[in-house]
């Protein structure tokens, strides 16, 4: 079987280059897949890409088969989707998503890797790291029927949580984004959409998502008394002050964290990694999520993509990379 490789490094702060590799036989326990599609998560790896993860950060950040150190020289992602060449009999041939970086060919534990089912096309199947971190945030925020909840934040991971959240019976829900261009996105994942100027406010719910201070600020303004904002931005390096004053207390706001690294304590008992990346992959059976692919690239064109979509010159949620043996066009 074919044994080479060609890897995304991250050669150094805003500069990335393609490297040959040569893989090693797999194990007894361990599956060689062939990379169908990968995707760019814009916010998290264009902020690696520019040098941007906290020196306090570095381990925390590291994802799941990363090589090197931030800030550079480092193979960083984590949306993978290939088929298995080699491996056990019954995942021989099987489509499958993986945690690992933007590369062609490697090998893993079988244990890291996810059958996708049959009724979610691979092209899609992409979604699932981001989908599993809507699924923990969700199971944070824990959404009661009937809530007035808004998502704050149109990216890749808010419009994930927008799109599970409007299944969620009874409740009022919008996604709020300074760009009026996400109400076409909002539209096709069947939610409502407002500027943050126009947002409806006592909300029970915000789960803030822009990774800005602006819509931090504007998150908070958004609740009713009691009310929660569930953060699920990354800030990297950047500091963010809030109006912690005024009538935070009298009105007893809360502000939560919610991060995928660890499965959310208010999951159902014994529910574990594997379990939340299955459902992730189950509720991936919505075409509807296809609006959250905004553009396409061949793998041998990343390190030229991928400064254009750290700049902004290239407008993103997911940007879906394409390898070359996919037989697609």
């Amino acid at each position: 079987m074919n044994r080479s490789a060609r890897a995304f490094w991250l050669s150094s702060p805003g500069h990335g280059e393609l490297r040959d590799i040569t893989l090693a036989e797999p194990a007894e326990d361990e599956v060689l897949v062939r990379a169908l599609y990968s995707g760019v998560s814009r916010g998290t790896e264009t902020l690696v890409f520019r040098g941007g993860v906290p020196e306090s950060q570095h381990a925390a950040m590291r994802a799941p088969f990363q090589e090197g150190d931030f800030p550079a020289p480092v193979k960083y992602g984590y949306l993978s989707v290939g088929q298995v060449e080699e491996g056990p009999a019954e995942l021989i041939g099987r489509t499958v998503f993986c945690l690992y970086p933007h590369q062609s060919r490697y090998v893993v534990r079988v244990n890291a890797v996810t059958v996708v089912p049959e009724r979610v096309p691979a092209e899609r199947a992409v979604l699932a790291g981001t989908v599993e971190t809507a699924v923990n945030a969700l199971w944070d925020a824990a959404p009661l029927i009937g809530d007035r909840i808004a998502v704050v934040g149109g990216g890749m991971v808010g419009c994930s949580v927008a799109a599970l959240l409007a299944r969620f019976p009874g409740v009022r829900l919008q996604l709020v984004d300074a760009d009026p261009g996400r109400a076409k996105t909002a539209e096709a994942l069947g939610v409502d959409f407002a500027t943050p100027d126009a947002a409806l406010g006592d909300c029970d719910l915000v789960v803030h998502a822009s990774a800005s201070e602006a819509g931090l600020t504007r998150a908070l303004q958004l609740l009713a008394p009691e009310g929660t904002v569930v953060e699920l931005s990354w800030y990297g390096d950047r500091r963010v002050s809030l109006p912690l004053g005024e009538a935070f207390h009298s009105r007893r706001l809360t502000v939560r964290s919610s991060q995928v690294g660890t499965v959310s304590p208010a999951a159902r008992a014994g529910r574990d990694y594997a379990d939340r990346m299955a459902l992730a992959l189950d509720l991936l059976a919505d075409p509807a999520l296809d609006a959250l692919i905004t553009g396409e690239s061949a793998f041998e064109q990343l390190p030229d993509v991928m400064p254009k979509l750290a700049s902004g010159e290239i407008p993103a949620l997911c940007h879906r990379i394409r390898y070359a043996d996919t037989g697609l066009t």
